[in-house]
Parts: C-alpha cells; sequence; structure tokens
C-alpha cells in the first residue's frame, strides 16, 4: 500500500484494515491498494471539515492562495511520477497522463490567484443614511466525488475553487482509477494545508456518499458522472437542501459544413473522438458532415484511423490508444457496434490485433447507422463513433440537438455569420468552434438539459462555492 496511507482524515493519513486492489486495465496486473473506507469514516472526515471551516474561511485570502500556489508546484514537479501511475491505473497513454496531471497544477495555480481577486460589489445608494453592498462568504463543507476517466484534473476542477472560497472539503474518488489523485491531495498536504481542510476517502460510492449528504455541515456536492448517478445524488441533496453541483453526461455532435477546412478538420475529429481512448464526457459521439464534403472527409478520417495502434500506453513505442478503464466497459462498446451493424450499419474501418490481455477495444467509425440504436443516441465512452450526412445547416442543428444531453457540441465552419448562429442555437454548454479541444482551467466548463447543473473553472466555478451575502448599513 501506499506509504504511509491513503486515506486522510483531519490531517492525519490512515491505513484501513481492509484494501482493494488497483487494476491496470492494460494487462490485468494489481497496481496496488487502496485503504477501503466506512460510512463512519466519512462522518469522521466531514465532522473535521467542520471543525477546520472558520479558521479557514476566516484565513486572510493571501494565505490560502499561497498554500494552493505551493501545491501547484508540488504537483508541477512530480508530474512525471504522478503521471506514470496515472498512466498504470486508468490505462492511459503516458504523455497524456503527465499532460493530465500538469494540467491539474494549473487549476490550483489559476485559483490560488483567483482568491485574491477582489468579490462582491457597492449597489448605489437612494437614501443619504443607507449604503447597500455584498460579500461573498464560503458555502461550508464540499463533498466532491469525481469518476476515473480523469481522476486528477476534475478533481482539481473541485477542490481548488472550493478551497480558494474558504471551504473545506471531504473527497471521494472512483475506486477504479484512485492512487493518483491520493498523491495530488499529498501534495496539498506537503504544501501546509491545515489539518482537516482537506480530507479525503475511498469507499463503497452509495453508502460513503450516503453519509456525506446527510451530515450536518455539509453543503454543497460537487459530482461528476453519469446522468443516472447524478440524478440520485440531487435527489439525496434535496432532502437537506445541499446545494448540487453536477457535471453529467454528454452526447457530442461533431458537426462538418462544406466550406469546412477539411485538414483542420480530421485533425479536430481524432482529438475530439479519441482523446483518452475516447472516454470523454466531451467526447464527439457523432459525426454530421454535409453531403457535399461527406466523402472526402469520411474518407479521410477513415484512412487516419486505420494508421492508429493500439496497445499499452506505458510502451516505449507509445501507441495512439491504450485500453479502456475495463472489460464491463469494453464489452458496453462492443456491444453498440454489434448492434448498429445488426441495424444496417456499415463498419467503415479495419480489423484491428488487439493485445490478449488487457480491456481494449478496436476503434471504429460506422456509417448509415439506424436513430434508434445507440451509438446514434447514447454517450459511447470509447473509441467508436457513427457518422451521419446532413443536407442544410437547419438540418445539422436538428440533429446534434437531437439527445437530452447537452454537455459539449462541435463544428467546422469557416464562415463567421455561421459561426454565431450555430454556436447559439445548439444546445450545449460548451461549444468548439474549429477547436476540437475547449477545456481551460479560466473558462467555465458545464452543461445544459440532462448534463447538469452549474459551471466549473473560470471565475464562475469559485461563485459555485460561495454565498452572497448582502449588506444594508445605516450610517
Amino acid at each position: 500500500m501506499t506509504e504511509p496511507g491513503t486515506t486522510l482524515i483531519d490531517g492525519q493519513w490512515h491505513r484501513q484494515a481492509d484494501s482493494l486492489e488497483v487494476i491496470d486495465p492494460a494487462d490485468g496486473s494489481v497496481v496496488d491498494h487502496i485503504g477501503w473506507s466506512t460510512a463512519e469514516d466519512a462522518v469522521r472526515a466531514a465532522d473535521a471539515a467542520a471543525d477546520a471551516l472558520t479558521s479557514w474561511a476566516d484565513a486572510p485570502a493571501r494565505q490560502r492562495s499561497d498554500i494552493l500556489l505551493r501545491a501547484a508546484d508540488l504537483i508541477t514537479a512530480r508530474a512525471e511520477e504522478i503521471g506514470t501511475l496515472l498512466a498504470r491505473e486508468a490505462g492511459k497513454r503516458l504523455p497524456e497522463a503527465i499532460g493530465e496531471v500538469s494540467f491539474s497544477a494549473e487549476y490550483f495555480r489559476w485559483f490560488a490567484e483567483e482568491a485574491r481577486r477582489p468579490s462582491g460589489h457597492v449597489v448605489p445608494h437612494e437614501l443619504a443614511d443607507r449604503r447597500h453592498l455584498t460579500i461573498r462568504r464560503p458555502v461550508g463543507v464540499v463533498a466532491t466525488l469525481t469518476p476515473w476517466n480523469f481522476p486528477c484534473s476534475i478533481q482539481a476542477r473541485k477542490l481548488a475553487p472550493a478551497l480558494a472560497a474558504g471551504c473545506t472539503v471531504v473527497a471521494r474518488v472512483s475506486e477504479k482509477a484512485p492512487l493518483a489523485v491520493t498523491e495530488m491531495i499529498r501534495c496539498l498536504t506537503d504544501a501546509g494545508i491545515p489539518r482537516g481542510v482537506v480530507n479525503l476517502v475511498h469507499g463503497p460510492a452509495r453508502e460513503l456518499t450516503g453519509a456525506l449528504l446527510e451530515h450536518r455541515a455539509v453543503r454543497a456536492v460537487s459530482f461528476t458522472g453519469s446522468t443516472g448517478v447524478g440524478a440520485q445524488i440531487m435527489a439525496g441533496a434535496a432532502r437537506r437542501i445541499v446545494r448540487p453541483l453536477l457535471e453529467l453526461g454528454g452526447d457530442a455532435a461533431f458537426i462538418v459544413f462544406e466550406d469546412a477546412d477539411l485538414d483542420a478538420a480530421v485533425e479536430g475529429a481524432l482529438l475530439a473522438k479519441f482523446r483518452n481512448t475516447g472516454q470523454s464526457c466531451i467526447a464527439a459521439n457523432r459525426f454530421i458532415v454535409h453531403e457535399d464534403v461527406y466523402d472526402e472527409f469520411v474518407a479521410r478520417l477513415v484512412n487516419a484511423v486505420d494508421k492508429m495502434t493500439v496497445g499499452n500506453g506505458l510502451a516505449e513505442d507509445c501507441p495512439d490508444l491504450g485500453p479502456v478503464i475495463d472489460a464491463q466497459r469494453a464489452a458496453a462498446v462492443e456491444a453498440m457496434v454489434k448492434e448498429a451493424v445488426a441495424g444496417g450499419a456499415r463498419l467503415l474501418t479495419r480489423s484491428f490485433e488487439l493485445p490478449a490481455a488487457g480491456s481494449y477495444v478496436a476503434p471504429a467509425l460506422l456509417a448509415d447507422v439506424p436513430d434508434h440504436v445507440a451509438l446514434a443516441r447514447e454517450e459511447v465512452f470509447g473509441p467508436v463513433a457513427g457518422i451521419f450526412r446532413f443536407r442544410d445547416e437547419d438540418e445539422a442543428i436538428a440533429r446534434a440537438n437531437a439527445t437530452e444531453m447537452g454537455l459539449a457540441g462541435y463544428f467546422w465552419s469557416r464562415d463567421v455569420s455561421r459561426g454565431w448562429r450555430v454556436a447559439e442555437r445548439l444546445e450545449t454548454g460548451i461549444v468548439g468552434i474549429n477547436n476540437a479541444l475547449p477545456t481551460v482551467c479560466f473558462a467555465p466548463m458545464g452543461g445544459v438539459k440532462q448534463s447538469g447543473l452549474g459551471r466549473e473553472g473560470g471565475s464562475l466555478g469559485l461563485e459555485e462555492f460561495q454565498d452572497v451575502r448582502y449588506l444594508a448599513v445605516g450610517v
């Protein structure tokens, strides 16, 4: 087990009596073990966060900022080490894993700076003996619940603004990829974060989440994951009026208009679809291509996919794609392909010889996908996508919006006027215009419809963890 323990409660790292194996999806080997907590541990962690809240909330912004900056520097210095651990537990390509850890440090760095910027405002008064103003205060103890696909950066996107706002935190991360996040949080303790301000528990998701939502001091829950689980968390949060911040599933469309730069569009398509082996909530699920450029775009994209390599992301000759997270994920993606083909879809890409061990899925593009199959209407979370044809702008937008999800959408066009029209009509929280990688630490991320509530990143991400207090002052 990672020394000196993997559970952090009230400033102390603990070894738990029970532990869980963390499996490398590239070959099925055991990476390490993680301490397995109980609901009682979650309650103790929330108690510690509650005890630490007042002193952390009242600490000078400069003090909080300095600690977050030190943590950012420590994460950056350990990026290769932590990234290698992340590559093993999550099956990521090593460059992507190291890049994620480095990006995580940027959240702490940016919000450290944001913590020192002015907040609140003065409202012009109408009576000579009155003054009116607003201030912002931390919402309280926050529970941060994060998935396995980008475990470090998603947790950092929650932790950094919550801590900058003056909140204290109890974090619970997915048991499928908990090790790198644990080391990232260890950087926070090494940076001098006061005891109880950050706590970390690993354990059964439903049990620990329920205990945290029922705790008297927990005032907000920040969750990233599926829409179904998000709905359950929102229902649980409603019992105590806990503020929900939910970044949920996506079903992103990738529209290619007839005036697109096809070289750039193909390059963008590869990034939007196949980054992290397609396991991204903002991944392109559906390619929607104008009939005038359909054949050429499809031919170029199929050619690029056929040249891809699949294998262990830690190999010296790093492949283009690694494994998916586990055998269940692989089976789910393969089932989507089989259903689509049985319904009349055509597989356009070649067959791939996959490694014998590990949870690998061949990259695949399919044409003539029926609208009723899962590949056309559900989040894929794997290296597979359907390609659809359209005639005009209205049809493209209608097809893109024909989903209950609304996290991200992409389109490629050189027409500036069309850029405004389409961006305003796409029912998504994030729009990539000739840009396949829109996520940055200084801009808001979040969805509409069933893709969630609230925003993470940027100044809006800080405000999610603050209450506004209105002061009416007699003078």
